[in-house]
Formats: structure tokens, C-alpha cells, sequence
């Protein structure tokens, strides 16, 4: 099950971290440096949610993002399975 959210399109994203030394010119010292800088992930925040469609009468299982739920509070869950289907996604 790969990490995207059906509904937002939201995924894994690379990135760097970046380790740091020395003490903020605001406070009044020489500057922050940069010692290392590593790579690593920004993963979704995705969660596995069931829920119910009363146009179909039956629950659905999906895996979506916190801005997905977000947005199925708002727009409601028949217009966005509606859309999703549109766009030819299997739910």
C-alpha cells in the first residue's frame, strides 16, 4: 500500500536536516552554522478511516491524509467519491 492520500494526491516527499552549531546573531553571537546535513523523509500524515456513504448505504475503508478529513467535513463524502471516481479511481 504505497503513501498517498487518494483524495489530496499527497505523498512521500525527499528533504534534507540540517544539524546546527554556535549561538544566534540576535543573540549577540557569531552566527548559526551548518555541521551536517542529512537526508530524510516528509511523510503524510495519512490514517486508515471508515466511513459511511448513505447514498450507497455501505462503509467504505479508505487510507486518507488529515487535510483529506478535512475536507470530507466540508464538501461532504458522496461529492468527493463522486470526484474521485471521476477521475478514475476505484473506490
Amino acid at each position: 500500500m504505497s503513501r498517498i492520500c487518494p483524495v489530496t494526491g499527497k505523498k512521500t516527499r525527499a528533504g534534507r536536516s540540517y544539524s546546527l552549531r554556535g549561538i544566534a546573531k540576535k543573540k549577540k553571537g557569531i552566527g548559526l552554522k551548518i555541521t551536517g546535513k542529512t537526508h530524510r523523509r516528509f511523510r503524510p500524515n495519512l490514517k486508515t478511516k471508515r466511513l459511511w456513504v448513505p447514498e450507497e448505504k455501505r462503509f467504505i475503508t479508505l487510507r486518507l491524509s488529515t487535510s483529506a478529513l478535512r475536507t470530507i467535513d466540508k464538501n461532504g463524502i458522496g461529492a468527493v467519491i463522486h470526484k474521485m471516481r471521476k477521475e478514475g479511481q476505484r473506490v
